[in-house]
């Protein structure tokens, strides 16, 4: 019997992470370091959740059907503040509101490629991105990046085939962490729109990129809505995991493809968590600024604590939002080490064997740590576990 599309791909990695936990016990002195997923885990400040209730309440629309493609207010908010970010002009008919930044991607995916075509992606890849595309029919293509984790414009042109409906990009990346430099987002928007392809820039973690300046300039060439498709998500920034609230910028005529999808999903995005984005936006830039100079100053933290680990042979090849990434100094696969990190050293993280093609060397050398739930002194116990390691 053939096996279907999604029983071909891999479990989601961050639950099977989840499972290394069932049944082992930490000590008092040794409690469980979480850094194995990049989301809060505290809920949206009191004001926005006090705003959410009073809308709950008061305001029927907050529990009926709205627009698929998202509330009007939304999405000229958005495209608002989008233009203000990129220095560019942006409409709101060029935006759509989708169930989180992981429906974005599937949602875009779903009306750009047929089965059998090919979608280009860097590794080390964000794993719910191959996962989309293995459910999809469509084809990964690895696009090996080097130490510095940066994706090659010339490699990438080499991979391209009359099947490559698409490129992918995530920056500030998951799971490595770097920014990527603004010439080379530009070089591959212009490698995508030279092929008649898609490039798509998640940049799910742009409010925690430690640049002032815009971090590219798509949005001001001429035409971008036929190339570009940015996604976004609202949960980081404001909270709202749990409220599953993201966003694509990109023409109107693919978001009418788009619109399609999301209408047969989830029919629209949830009312209560587009009223919070909302609400988020137009009161809340002072605290989102304060979050992420707290996010900018736990990156700090680990450059300033790093030596001591780097001399046990740890190597930082990334470092940036919400993640830090490694090369272990050990004789053993990534995935064996990060299963024996539960139990002898009170450490859950992921092994980079969850962002490869499988069998990949570098994976088994590699390990992300999501960092963003850990202050500094948190970050401290966690490296001086790493540095009495061995194995």
């Amino acid at each position: 019997m053939n096996r279907t599309r999604t029983a071909a791909t891999f479990a989601p990695p961050v639950m099977e992470a989840r499972r290394w936990l069932e049944g082992v016990v930490f000590p008092e002195d040794q409690p469980l370091i979480n850094v194995s997923q990049a989301a809060p885990v505290d809920p949206p400040p009191l004001a926005l959740r006090q705003a959410m209730a009073e809308f709950a309440v008061n305001e029927d629309r907050a529990h009926l059907y709205g627009p698929v493609l998202g509330n009007p207010e939304l999405r000229a908010e958005l495209a608002e503040q989008i233009g203000h970010h990129y220095d560019a002009m942006i409409a709101a008919e060029q935006v759509a509101i989708t169930s989180g930044c992981n429906q974005a991607f599937a949602a875009t995916i779903s009306a750009i490629t047929t089965e059998g075509d090919e979608v280009i992606l860097p590794t080390p890849w964000y794993f719910n991105h191959k996962m989309w595309l293995d459910m999809a029919g469509v084809q990964a293509v690895d696009l090996q990046t080097g130490d510095d984790l940066l994706p090659n414009v010339d490699a990438a042109r080499a991979l391209i085939t009359d099947k490559t409906r698409a490129i992918v990009l995530v920056t500030p990346n998951n799971p490595g962490g770097v920014e990527y430099p603004f010439a080379l987002v530009r070089a591959f928007y212009e490698l995508a729109r030279e092929n008649g392809l898609r490039l798509l820039v998640d940049e799910t973690y742009r409010d925690f990129d430690s640049r002032s300046d815009p971090p590219h300039d798509l949005f001001g060439q001429p035409g971008w809505e036929n190339t570009l498709v940015h996604l976004y998500s609202f949960s980081k920034a404001y909270r709202l995991t749990g409220h599953r609230v993201g966003a694509i910028a990109t023409g109107a005529d693919l978001l009418s493809d788009v619109e399609k999808f999301l209408d047969t999903v989830a029919i629209c995005p949830s009312q209560i968590g587009q009223f919070s984005a909302l609400w988020g936006m137009q009161n809340l830039s002072q605290w989102v600024a304060g979050e992420r100079a707290e996010i900018l100053d736990r990156r700090a933290a680990i450059e300033d604590l790093l030596p001591p680990l780097a001399d046990k042979g740890w190597r930082l090849l990334g470092l940036g939002a919400y993640f830090a990434y490694f090369e272990h100094p050990f004789d053993i696969p990534s995935d064996e080490l990060a299963r024996r990190l539960v139990s002898e050293a009170g450490i859950l993280l992921l092994p980079g064997t969850m962002f490869m093609p499988e069998g990949a060397p570098s994976g088994k050398r590699q390990v992300r740590i999501a960092f963003a739930n850990l202050d500094r002194a948190g970050i401290k116990q966690l490296f001086e576990r790493l540095q009495t390691l061995s194995f």
